[in-house]
């Protein structure tokens, strides 16, 4: 497989798009991934990439911050990925009105997938809106319009936490509500790798009363009661998600808390949690933080089945870069330390991320969590 990555840290939507379209002569991609901040001329800068390369499959949306192998972090900047294989099919297809009917949607991507491309989906890969449409009503309706087992990792779009309006990419398109999915078939091989660096502390306790996103009670204490009886007077936050168990495997994904209503005592989360859910309070340090990184790439690498990856994708979370602060850099200078030095590698940081918890899993949403994937051809 033959993969390109370009990462331009101009702010300047035009010398940023010169420095995208800046490729090796004879490259004929037939599908890409482009990953920019809000602030970019999105539609000039996808139109631009469609006459370089007219009907090119390719999904995308903005971003809270961009990692390649080219720049590292960066901030304010736009990353384009393209993938070219004589034994890889790829196929995109976007599904509008999310909000109004998630299953829908999801049917809609799926169908135009399937029109295209006339092999067995092997992996989906997905950008989809994050502030109008619950994560899990999106993967239900993957789930249902995918055959089984068929995995879906991704990250939701964001907008450099201001949380008021993201874009998602499709084409020659700009959209909004919408879930662009990109489609790999053929002789594909990947592995991924899931870590958040949060430990569970306290008592597990089972959530009691709960409205999809918002927990109302946990165990016999309301929701704001529980995380004070571990933090004391101080509000929930980010930096203490709930470990969700799941039931199947007994490991657990994240959910971050968003806001709180002290009078009623409830507590929302930047994700569904089921009622009847065992949770338990998580905490981590910067350093356990960084340490996830490291652990996804190792999963990731140790579960591929192929001789060696072709490219990297990289799905971290908004809240984690929120937390790291200043040392947010080092997740990229982690991502390119670990693995191949010249390995393409290309990601985002996202509103939530999309990934089966171990391989076989069906796919989950995950709050302050780091996902690597590997791609690259199956061995003939």
């Amino acid at each position: 497989m033959q993969i390109v990555v370009r990462h331009s840290l101009d702010p300047d939507t035009g010398y940023a798009t010169e420095e995208l379209l800046d490729l090796p002569a004879g490259l004929r991609p037939q599908a890409g991934i482009l990953w920019a901040a809000i602030d970019h001329d999105h539609p000039r800068m996808l139109a631009a990439i469609q006459q370089k390369f007219p009907g090119l499959a390719l999904i995308g949306c903005t971003t809270d911050g961009e990692i390649s192998s080219n720049e590292g972090f960066g901030e304010g900047s736009a990353t384009l990925i393209l993938f070219a294989s004589d034994r890889v099919r790829f196929a995109a297809g976007v599904g509008r009105n999310l909000q109004a009917d998630p299953a829908a949607a999801a049917r809609e991507a799926i169908a135009q997938i399937n029109c295209s491309c006339n092999e067995p989906i092997r992996l989906c890969i997905i950008t989809p809106e994050s502030l109008t449409t619950g994560a899990n009503a999106i993967l239900g309706g993957l789930h249902a319009a995918l055959a089984p087992g068929i995995p879906v990792l991704g990250g939701t779009a964001s907008d450099q936490w201001r949380f008021n309006q993201t874009y998602q990419f499709f084409g020659g398109e700009r959209l909004t509500d919408a879930l662009p999915v990109l489609a790999l078939a053929g002789d594909v091989a990947y592995s991924h790798g899931v870590a958040s660096g949060w430990r569970p502390i306290g008592d597990r306790k089972p959530v009691t009363r709960c409205a999809q996103h918002v927990v109302y009670q946990i165990g016999s204490m309301s929701a704001v009661a529980y995380y004070q009886h571990y933090l004391g007077p101080h509000p929930p936050a980010g930096e203490y998600p709930l470990a969700v168990f799941d039931e199947r495997s007994g490991q657990t994904y994240l959910r971050a808390p968003l806001t709180y209503d002290p009078e009623v005592g409830s507590v929302s989360f930047a994700g569904e949690i089921p009622e009847g859910a065992q949770v338990q309070l998580t905490s981590a340090t910067r350093d356990d933080i960084i340490a996830a990184t490291q652990a996804s790439l190792a999963q990731a690498t140790c579960n591929y089945k192929g001789s060696s990856p072709d490219a990297a994708l990289v799905f971290s979370c908004a809240a984690r870069k929120q937390i790291l602060g200043t040392r947010t850099g080092e997740e990229a200078l982690l991502i390119r330390g670990d693995l191949r030095p010249e390995l393409p590698t290309c990601g985002f940081y996202a509103y939530g991320e999309f990934a089966p918890l171990a391989p076989g899993q069906p796919s989950r949403f995950h709050n302050e969590t780091i996902v690597t994937l590997l791609l690259g051809e199956s061995p003939t």
